[in-house]
């Protein structure tokens, strides 16, 4: 199930809010359990036949999580962390990683090894990260809080359960305990109806507009010039915006619904003026986990200035490898890993650029790169390079062909997107300054109508892949 869809909107949210409230009013932990049957039924109802591995995962975390919480005297506890770990890296290096190692060692020794070709379970590389930051904060001795139901909706709860933002223990498991989270708050409803109708809206009108450019380019490379190479590369750079900043609106604001304020993961990362401030911005929860786990572990910027740019290359490559199990993803971390280092040379030397320089250089190579993130293979990405830069022709016929639209009109929609995500507030700035006023309704209304319109042609969001 996904947000965008009839049968969430119009009948698993509103039947899953009313039962939740209805029961919070008389017995909140009743309402807990209804909550955490409702967001297994949420992952089920992708495909069932993962439902026990995720049950299983959150079992197994949480009991080594409370024992290594409950006996800080025992001399083994860093082997219990260290199982711990192993387990989950384990789920996911089998369900994610096996096949990409098991081709690539085929291809350099000449093996045999046999391919599994699983679907990947939807949200592991999610849930998994936020257990084993549980784990690692409670072998630290920073858990305080035992209670199954409130750890099962920590790693569960629907809003941000497929796709982000990662959450943290110690900010979600305290909210479900609270009894003022069960009941019902019509100011955290106005301003969730508000993010969430911006976040539908991204998504459906914005987002799977720019998808079928993106789509219709990156799947015939070979009739690319250089016109149809930067419409196709730029429209994806739109929709991978539009699609994770719409899931990211969209999780805030049905979490608002149940009095629960998620992270915000996503803070208009175009307007960055350098790469590391484009991390500041974009996938923000990613970012805090790699830094807290591994950056800061590995000695951060605490042993000297090669040790903390192997480390900023390190949680790079990890962060490319994270997002799937492709030589494209890792390409595209090394790049930023690069593109980091670089940057923090670059201040060093206490020199500036202009604002505007600073801003098309950072723009730049996080567009070029995401050519590298979207492309099934290298060829596709050089295929593409090539007609941008003027290698495959400079002609401008054939774009209708390809995009099925006029170049006017293409022109036209990419400006309108460019001209969103750079000079428009964020869905979270609105939220935060705008009033409730009768223009705000309006303004919600005819959103929600529009997106509702749309709702035929469902598609899923990109993040459900990583």
């Amino acid at each position: 199930m996904i947000f965008n869809s009839f049968e969430f909107i119009f009948l698993f949210l509103p039947v899953v809010w009313a039962v939740f409230f209805l029961v919070g009013r008389v017995a909140p932990p009743f309402a807990k359990v209804w909550l955490l049957l409702a967001s297994l039924f949420f992952y089920a109802y992708w495909n069932p036949a993962y439902l026990p591995l995720i049950v299983s995962s959150m079992v197994v975390n949480y009991i080594i999580g409370v024992f290594l919480g409950k006996n800080k005297w025992l001399p083994t506890r860093k082997v219990i962390l260290t199982i711990g770990i192993l387990f989950n890296v384990a789920l996911l290096g089998y369900f994610k990683y096996r096949d990409f190692f098991a081709e690539n060692i085929n291809l350099l020794f000449g093996t045999e090894i046999g391919l599994i070709q699983v679907i990947l379970p939807l949200a592991i590389s999610f849930y998994t990260f936020q257990q084993i930051a549980y784990l690692v904060d409670s072998y630290r001795l920073e858990t305080n809080e035992y209670n199954f139901l409130n750890y099962g909706l920590f790693v569960s709860f629907f809003p941000q359960l497929i796709a982000g933002p990662i959450v943290h223990h110690g900010d979600m498991m305290p909210q479900f305990s609270d009894r003022k989270t069960y009941r019902v708050n019509y100011e955290n409803i106005a301003k969730g109806l508000v993010i969430f109708s911006i976040g539908l809206f991204k998504k459906v009108a914005i987002a799977d507009t720019f998808a079928a450019y993106a789509n219709s380019g990156f799947g015939s490379p070979d009739t690319l010039s250089m016109i149809s190479g930067w419409v196709t590369s730029l429209s994806y750079t739109l929709q991978l915006y539009f699609d994770f900043s719409g899931y990211s609106d969209m999780a805030i604001g049905l979490a608002l619904f149940f009095n629960i304020r998620l992270p915000i993961n996503f803070n208009s990362p175009y307007k960055a003026l350098d790469i590391q401030d484009f991390w500041r911005r974009w996938h923000i929860t990613l970012s805090g986990f790699l830094t807290k786990y591994i950056y800061i572990p590995l000695g951060g910027s605490r042993k000297g200035v090669p040790r903390t740019y192997v480390n900023i290359f390190i949680i790079f490559l990890i962060s490319g490898f994270w997002h799937g199990a492709g030589w494209t993803f890792v390409i595209w971390g090394i790049l930023h890993g690069v593109a980091s280092i670089i940057a923090r040379v670059w201040k060093r030397s206490d020199r500036q650029l202009p604002k505007i320089w600073a801003w098309g250089i950072t723009f730049l190579f996080v567009h070029l790169a995401f050519v590298i993130f979207r492309a099934p293979d290298m060829t596709v990405a050089l295929q593409v390079f090539k007609a941008m830069f003027g290698f495959a022709g400079l002609h401008l016929t054939g774009v209708y062909s390809v995009f099925n639209e006029s170049l006017l009109w293409l022109g036209f929609y990419l400006l309108i997107g460019l001209g969103i995500a750079l000079f428009a507030k964020n869905s979270v700035q609105i939220m935060q300054t705008e009033k409730r006023t009768p223009l705000m309704m309006a303004f919600v209304i005819l959103l929600l109508y529009y997106s509702a319109m749309q709702l035929q042609r469902v598609s899923e969001f990109l993040y459900f892949n990583f």
